[in-house]
């Protein structure tokens, strides 16, 4: 039977749809909330850093009213548990059944690893604080950017500092047996010895290290210790460390000395040198307000944890601004993301290169205890600093990956 339609029922319709046709498309992105998945850890030694993950999202989400580009923003967050099979499944649970727009996260490298694939296979707009350098690299990753850095990309500055500026000839490295770990110390291992410095030694202490004293014995006959620890294990290693009374000095990469991680240093701590993309004491508007309402919700000074989210969600914001709100498109979404550009954000200003990874301000970073308190102090600044570092990006993309092994250590 057919259905007849009254001449009054399609003149109503037609103009709907003419009406709907002619609002701005944040009118119309205003019905449905935009879905951020979040893929944290808040279990085991990498909790701290997941944790301030989480804290740092939800204050940008805060000030921007949980709006973003006209349309409701909506938080979903999943716990990896700190391991690759855990994060494919947060991954999955994020796309599947929970169909977020885009995923902010994971923290660790081993983690991005496991799940490159997949989200690409989804075409899933990711924006990650997690290193791995072939994100951006060798293997990259069409739908992925990356505000934060690539493992090594604070450890080049680092040791052109170390080598240049603190004069340190020989080395050893200490950081934990995994991605970031490997990928942190071939960078500086490469950038040290190309300014004439030496890589003594590497050692690789398991993540779940409880007692690093048969490391901590092997720290001697070098000029200082190059230390690339994450989460809450830089706490544990500068306790033995002092401890055990060694006093050789400390260069670390961007959680060495995290801000977050200070408040529960001692003197250990104090002239500790280290290399981030944030830094707390940086004297700009967004900055400021960041690590005052920082310090007023969560009581903490914040660190690259929770700056990498917070600034994961203004270069998301500045998407969406760039596509009138819309993520149904995903390949629109993921090219106006890449064609972000910010000048005031608690990093500093920041644009994304071809891979899609940041090029910004890196920061040399000394340890030091003002008015009774452990703080950072910035010491220098690398501007404009580049996944490649000073390399051509054709010769540094030739080369292995950054590994246990590569570079080797020299006899």
């Amino acid at each position: 039977m057919a259905v007849r339609v009254g001449r009054r029922t399609l003149l109503k319709g037609s103009a709907g749809a003419v009406l709907a046709a002619s609002l701005p498309l944040p009118a119309i992105a205003e019905e449905t909330p935009v879905k951020i998945g979040l893929l944290t850890v808040n279990t085991g030694p990498l909790a701290q850093g997941g944790i301030q993950m989480e804290q740092g999202i939800n204050l940008f989400l805060k000030h921007r009213g949980n709006k973003l580009a006209g349309r409701k923003a909506e938080l979903v967050v999943g716990d990896t548990g700190g391991n690759p099979a855990g994060t494919k499944t947060k991954a999955q649970e994020l796309i599947e059944r929970d169909h977020v727009d885009f995923i902010v996260g994971p923290l660790a490298a081993f983690e991005l690893l496991a799940i490159t694939d997949y989200v690409a296979q989804h075409r899933c707009p990711v924006l990650s604080l997690a290193a791995a350098e072939d994100m951006t690299q060798r293997r990259p990753n069409p739908y992925f950017v990356r505000a934060s850095a690539t493992s090594a990309q604070s450890m080049h500055p680092l040791a052109d500092y170390t080598a240049k500026e603190l004069k340190y000839k020989t080395v050893i490295t200490v950081t934990e047996d995994f991605a970031f770990g490997y990928e942190q110390m071939g960078g500086f291992q490469r950038v040290f010895e190309d300014e004439g410095g030496r890589v003594v030694k590497k050692l690789w202490p398991p993540i779940v290290t409880p007692d690093y004293t048969p490391y901590l014995a092997q720290l001697t006959g070098v000029d200082a210790v190059v230390s690339g620890f994450a989460g809450s294990n830089p706490l544990k290693f500068m306790k033995q460390y002092k401890d055990q009374g060694l006093t050789l000095p400390i260069v670390g990469g961007s959680v060495a000395f995290d801000d977050a991680l200070l408040k529960s240093f001692g003197d250990e701590a104090i002239g500790g040198i280290s290399c981030s993309a944030y830094t707390a004491d940086l004297d700009t508007p967004s900055n400021q307000r960041f690590v005052a309402d920082m310090v007023k919700d969560y009581g903490n000074i914040p660190g690259i944890y929770a700056a990498g989210l917070y600034i994961n969600g203004m270069a998301a914001e500045a998407g969406l601004e760039k596509t009138g709100g819309q993520t149904d498109d995903k390949d629109a979404f993921i090219k106006a993301l890449r064609a972000v550009s910010l000048t005031d954000t608690p990093r500093g200003p920041f644009h994304f290169d071809h891979l899609g990874n940041v090029v910004g301000s890196f920061y040399i970073r000394r340890c030091e205890r003002k008015n009774g308190k452990l703080v950072n102090t910035t010491i220098k600044t690398y501007d404009n600093v580049s996944q490649f570092w000073t390399y051509d990006e054709k010769w540094f993309l030739a080369q292995p990956v950054y590994s246990r092994d590569y570079p080797a250590v020299k006899s």
